[in-house]
């Protein structure tokens, strides 16, 4: 009983979940490897005080293991896993880690094999007698190979991460549901006069004390000229009456990431002129939504591309103040797929397939107006189209308006 206990809390410390879906993942790499090895390595311990430890999303997502230093090799045949050694004079400062001499340490990691860090290079140099390439994210290692050829396995990997599984959708779905209480909060505090990082700080607040770990990226809350800075996040500046506020804010929760937009005027009220520019990205947005489905692409320059709908719908709707079309306005991609990291591994030039997991993001920035709107939801692409992960976020401005005065 006492040692049953011990592993479940080792287990729990050191955050070392181990799922089924690690092992099927690796085991759907080796075959895109049949004639090399491949070479991932782990983040190492963060010296910067800025930051706690968080794992490389690739050696993450294929291990499940959020320890620092540790590295894995497979082969088509076989697969390593390698630890450091337990230092007991830096786990005062850090806390106790797993160690490859620990009695628990396969049952922990999930892989039948675990060496001391201190063998890789011997093993390597060993299974390169049969390995004429290389598959890694590090050119280091040419220097232990320089007649071998080194693969970038960032492709291969990013093939596996682009569909999602049922478990990882849920995740999303949870990252998704903290974001949007953290932007409902904000709405019932912000008001002319009070300052942005007010805003973010509700917000961050809010998903941390809901149990997530840290916010998918740097908040951007941009109010008046700042609203036309697409990734502006100082949040320094104080909001006057008659303004746009966007807020790009959004949770990481259990490793996965959500990303959401909303726009909203600084006073409760939109102006006629911010509710037309509103509408029209509001507009863009739900027709890219409804052409969401597999085999639809993303890039602006492709076949059946979702920004082009978007695009050609800001284009055709409205003018600036000297009479021009709104297209040159929007000034940056339509969508970028979503996961362990909120820009996720992918290939863009991909078509969408059922499982996929992307934003939807049209916005118009006109810096003469002081006027930027981004609306942004997650959306999963389904069989036949697609779900709106984030629609509990209301993107009505009828609705965002009702909302704040009922908040206020």
């Amino acid at each position: 009983m006492r040692r049953i206990l011990f592993l479940l809390t080792l287990a729990l410390n050191l955050g070392a979940a181990v799922s089924p879906d690690y092992a099927a993942r690796r085991a759907k790499l080796r075959e895109s490897i049949p004639d090399g090895v491949l070479v991932l390595f782990g983040a190492k311990e963060s010296e910067d005080l800025h930051y706690g430890f968080f794992q490389e999303t690739n050696f993450l997502y294929l291990t499940g293991w959020e320890e620092p230093g540790a590295i894995l090799v497979m082969t088509p045949e076989k697969e390593i896993f390698f630890l450091p050694k337990r230092l007991p004079s830096e786990e005062k400062w850090t806390g106790r880690k797993l160690g490859p001499d620990d009695s628990s340490v396969r049952d922990i990691t999930g892989f039948a094999t675990v060496m001391p860090a201190e063998r890789f290079e011997t093993e390597f140099r060993s299974l390169l007698n049969e390995s004429p390439k290389i598959y890694s994210l590090d050119t280091a290692l040419e220097k232990l190979a320089p007649m071998r050829t080194l693969v970038d396995a960032r492709p291969l990997i990013a093939e596996l991460r682009m569909q999602k599984s049922p478990e990882e959708i849920r995740l999303i779905e949870r990252a998704t549901d903290a974001s949007i209480e953290a932007h409902k909060a904000a709405w019932k505090m912000i008001r002319s006069g009070e300052y942005e990082y007010e805003v973010a700080a509700i917000m961050v607040g809010s998903y941390l004390m809901d149990g997530c770990r840290r916010s998918a990226y740097a908040p951007i809350v941009g109010s008046g000229p700042n609203s036309t800075i697409l990734h502006y996040s100082r949040n320094s500046r104080r909001m006057d009456e008659g303004e746009v506020v966007v807020m790009d804010v959004a949770a990481e929760c259990n490793n996965y990431a959500s990303d959401i937009t909303r726009t909203v005027p600084a006073n409760g009220k939109f102006s006629p002129r911010q509710r037309e520019i509103y509408d029209i990205v509001l507009g863009a947005q739900r027709a890219a939504i409804a052409a969401v489905k597999p085999g639809m692409t993303i890039p602006k320059k492709s076949p059946n591309s979702l920004y082009q709908i978007a695009y050609d719908y800001i284009n055709t709707h409205g003018k600036d103040l000297h009479g021009e079309p709104l297209g040159k306005y929007f000034t940056h991609g339509l969508s970028h797929h979503v996961g362990l990291d909120v820009h996720d591994e992918s290939d863009t030039k991909e078509p969408l397939k059922a499982g996929m997991v992307i934003t939807i993001e049209p916005g118009i920035y006109i810096p003469e107006e002081n006027i930027g709107v981004r609306i942004e939801d997650v959306v999963l692409v389904t069989e036949t189209g697609a779900k709106v992960l984030s629609a509990a976020l209301p993107v009505d401005p009828d609705e965002i308006e009702r909302a704040m005065a009922h908040g206020k």
